[in-house]
């Protein structure tokens, strides 16, 4: 079996937020959960959980993201 991008879902206090997907997205998402629990060995009881891991995932390995990150927070901002 393929090796997924996300491993087991942390348990971390949530903020809510409401947005829309197209149907296409959420079944491949609900696909990704019932890949993940065959992986795992535990179910994903809401496929939903998955999106915050995702998106942390692809931020984390943008590399335009962390050149902007560490330019906007280098250690020089606001000394000159």
């Amino acid at each position: 079996m393929a090796k997924l991008k996300i491993g087991a879902l942390p348990d971390d206090k949530p903020v809510k937020l409401s947005f829309e997907l197209p149907a296409s997205v959420h079944r491949d998402l609900v696909a990704y959960a019932k890949a993940l629990a065959g992986e795992s060995g535990q179910p994903v009881s809401d496929p939903g959980k998955l999106i915050a891991p995702m998106l942390a995932r692809f931020m984390a390995t943008d590399r335009g993201f962390a050149k902007l990150r560490r330019t906007r927070h280098s250690p020089t901002d606001g000394q000159e």
